[in-house]
């Protein structure tokens, strides 16, 4: 079993994030080494250039994902750790499978659409075909299996569809050059959403630091924000059916159900018929307890540039180890000559 999954570089770590995305992570990391298998997590610096970014931030940005990665438990002696611009196989396997990529398919792509909006002519070429990149990234190590959002399931299929098309049209008989990945959606990932709006997802990109639980946020950031988190004047059903219609109520039991490992109706059992003025600390002085650790090792790590770049160099080499097999044989069987 060989797990691949990526992250944009672009900001702090967020509740969202930990809860929906890497705490998972760190579970299959460890359930794939105890099993044999390996887990490859990267950081997708490539992919950041496909919409306007300032450079310097870029690189600040991957430093600090990556000490925030391992202070979430992230092991680079568990996984391999590394970002895409250290490992030029993904940009090169990128261009090979643009040539069995299809336009129609790519038109297709709900996130295309989304983030191109209205204007379709002034967006890039590396936008358009960023979902080529991503195929790239996980057949390029033969990724048995791929994390994923339901925002990000019609992206794998894509990258099966690249990779059987190839196979077909250029491997030899009974020797197919890419492994079809299938994928895995964490049947515990949760959907966290703004805590200014239940109907929105958190986002390190809203403009508002109250909307979201950051990662390097201290006791008193987490508290005032929990504080201040939006909600209605109901008191709290005693259960799960009673949030219909409750988005921020929903969000908020939500979270505290995650992070304590408890399912909503327990959570709901301990607080249904309280008001938030009761259920609010309750939540932050769990949110406290439980990111301080990672506070910590946080900031620890986001001053020593020096063993952030040395675990980003280590992961690249084992990456480039990895992915050269597949990348020669994909040159091979297209009929390039490579010295």
């Amino acid at each position: 079993m060989r797990i691949v999954s990526g992250i944009q570089p672009t900001g702090n770590l967020h509740l969202g994030n930990y809860l929906g995305a890497i705490r998972n992570w760190v579970k299959m990391q460890d359930d794939v080494a105890a099993g044999g298998g390996q887990s490859l997590y990267f950081l997708a610096d490539l992919h950041a250039i496909s919409q306007p970014h300032v450079p310097a931030q870029l690189a600040a940005s991957t430093r600090e994902m990556v000490a925030a990665l391992v202070a979430c438990g992230i092991d680079p002696d568990k996984s391999v750790l590394f970002n895409q611009a250290q490992v030029p196989a993904h940009a090169e396997l990128q261009w090979l499978l643009n040539g069995t990529a299809r336009m129609g398919w790519l038109n297709r792509m709900t996130q295309w659409k989304d983030k191109a909006g209205k204007n379709r002519e002034g967006a890039s070429v590396a936008l358009f075909t960023y979902p080529v990149l991503q195929a790239a990234d996980v057949l390029l190590y033969q990724a048995t299996h791929v994390p994923v959002g339901e925002d990000q399931k019609q992206h794998l299929e894509l990258a099966r569809d690249i990779a059987q098309k190839f196979n077909n049209d250029f491997a030899a008989e009974g020797a197919p050059v890419f492994t079809l990945p299938e994928p895995i959606i964490p049947p515990e990932a949760a959907r966290i959403m703004s805590l200014r709006d239940g109907s929105a997802k958190m986002s390190k990109s809203d403009a508002s630091d109250m909307s979201r639980i950051n990662l390097t946020d201290d006791a008193d950031a987490i508290m005032a924000k929990i504080r201040k988190a939006k909600t209605d004047p109901e008191p709290l059903p005693s259960d799960k059916g009673g949030l219909e219609g409750r988005p921020e109520a929903a969000n908020l039991v939500g979270i505290y159900a995650a992070m304590a490992g408890d399912s909503v109706d327990t959570v709901l059992a301990r607080f249904g018929g309280e008001g938030f003025g009761r259920f609010k600390p309750a939540l932050g002085e769990l949110l406290v307890e439980s990111l301080a650790p990672i506070n910590a090792r946080f900031v620890e790590l986001r001053q020593d540039r020096a063993a952030l770049d040395a675990i980003l160099a280590k992961g690249a080499a084992k990456a480039r180890e990895l992915g050269g097999p597949t990348l020669n044989a994909a040159y091979q069987a297209l009929g390039l000559v490579r010295g």
